[in-house]
Formats: structure tokens, sequence, C-alpha cells
């Protein structure tokens, strides 16, 4: 009974943690619309957060969103896009990733 329990609660947490997802969706888009930069912030973060919490309800663990994170940056990077500030910014966060990494050891 307890296990069936379980399984309610986080189908019920995987649900808000959609509909926050959504939500937060908007709190960014008006954020960015406003210029509030601290509004904006919040809004990335809480993105970001959401996203790691709905993966690991999921049944993924944090690392391998942050592997598949990394290795989707990489992908992109190796495929030709038409945007050349976006391959820059990816080239940026990989190297964010990648100096975070090397600071762990």
């Amino acid at each position: 009974m307890k296990r069936a329990a379980d399984v309610a609660d986080n189908r019920r947490i995987v649900e808000w943690l959609k509909a926050d997802l959504v939500e937060t969706v908007g709190v960014l888009m008006k954020a960015a619309l406003k210029g509030g930069v601290e509004a904006t912030t919040d809004a990335l973060a809480n993105l970001i957060i959401i996203a790691f919490v709905l993966g690991r309800r999921m049944g993924i663990s944090f690392q391998v969103v942050e592997m598949r994170i990394k290795h989707k940056i990489n992908t992109t990077l190796n495929e030709a896009t038409e945007i050349e500030e976006f391959n820059e910014d990816l080239t940026l966060l990989q190297r964010y990733l990648e100096s975070r990494e090397h600071k762990k050891r």
C-alpha cells in the first residue's frame, strides 16, 4: 500500500513541477520584457532547478542530466549553425562547465 501511495505522491509532484516549469517560463518572459535583471536571473535559476528536480522525479539522476547538457553543447557546436553568436554562447558555457570541473578536482 505504501508503494502505491509513494507512486501517487511522485506523480502529483511531477505534475506540480511541470506546471511550475510552465509558470516560470511565463515569469521569465515578463521579467525579460520589464528588463529586470534580478527577476530574470531568479526565473532562470528556478527553471534550472525545476528541470533538474523534475528529471530526478522521472528517474533521471542529476549527473545524467548534467552529462546530457554537456553532450548537447558539444553536438551543437559540431553542427553548423547559422547564428554565430549562439555558438559563441555555447562555447562560453562549455568553458564555464569545464572550469567548474577542474576546480572540483
